[in-house]
């Protein structure tokens, strides 16, 4: 899920005008892209498990600030879909809740 919207932000961070492309339009793509690689990163390190929570929280705080940028975007009318919009606010919110559930569960593991 977190792969499959970071591809989603990238495309939509090209639409962004000109002006956005180098400034909240690369913040958006490396703050989402970073999700991913850091529930990657920690499975990679699954058996040091204060290591895998670590990127997981990693993760989850990559997601508030893609939902921060997101937010940043719409209102500074950067991003006008509001359809485009409300899809990534709920997928990063479902996101962020799948993140707090799996820290959760590795912490009790």
């Amino acid at each position: 899920m977190a792969h499959k919207l970071a591809v989603e932000i990238h495309f939509m961070s090209l639409e962004l005008p000109k002006f956005e492309m180098y400034e909240e339009g690369s913040q958006i793509r490396r703050s989402s892209k970073a999700v991913p690689s850091n529930i990657v990163e920690g499975f990679g390190r699954k058996r040091y498990k204060q290591d895998y929570i670590r990127f997981l929280v990693y993760a989850h705080s990559s997601c508030e600030e893609t939902i921060e940028h997101l937010e940043l975007l719409f209102e500074t009318k950067s991003l006008k879909n509001k359809e485009k919009f409300d899809h990534f606010m709920k997928e990063y919110d479902k996101l962020g809740r799948k993140l707090n559930k799996f820290v959760q569960a590795v912490e009790n593991a």
